[in-house]
């Protein structure tokens, strides 16, 4: 398994730099496969669709369809793969940014009683405003 930083996944979806582009895309789409994948963790994930929206203005379907995309690209192993499709689901039906909505998929599956936070979209999605 290789494991696969953001910058490498934003050339792979965005395909904005010629060199590095080609570069991403053979290794995602070559070199990795569903017997030995590359790995996707949550912290790059919820890079990857902060950098969608501040630097390439994507909106908020955009950046749904990047979440899909990476969990549905069968060379690509996504941390905790269940709980992003939750939080995905819960980002689709809110007005919260997907970060947080990661934030709080994952502490409600690690057993948290609530996640606090002072971000009243965020309340919205289910934390809880301190």
């Amino acid at each position: 398994m290789i494991g696969i930083d953001t910058n490498v996944l934003v050339r792979y979806i965005a395909q904005d730099d010629p060199a590095q582009s080609r570069r991403a895309t053979a290794l995602i789409e070559r070199e990795c496969s569903e017997s030995d994948p590359g790995f996707v963790g949550l912290v790059v994930l919820a890079e990857l669709v902060w950098v969608a929206e501040t630097c390439y203005s994507a909106s908020r379907e955009e950046q749904r369809q990047i979440v899909r995309r990476i969990l549905e690209t069968r060379q690509l192993l996504v941390q905790e793969a269940e709980t992003v499709w939750q939080a995905l689901r819960v980002f689709e039906q809110g007005k919260a940014d997907f970060a947080d909505c990661l934030v709080e998929r994952t502490a409600a599956a690690a057993g948290c009683v609530r996640t606090v936070t002072f971000d009243k979209a965020a309340a919205a999605i289910g934390m809880t405003l301190l």
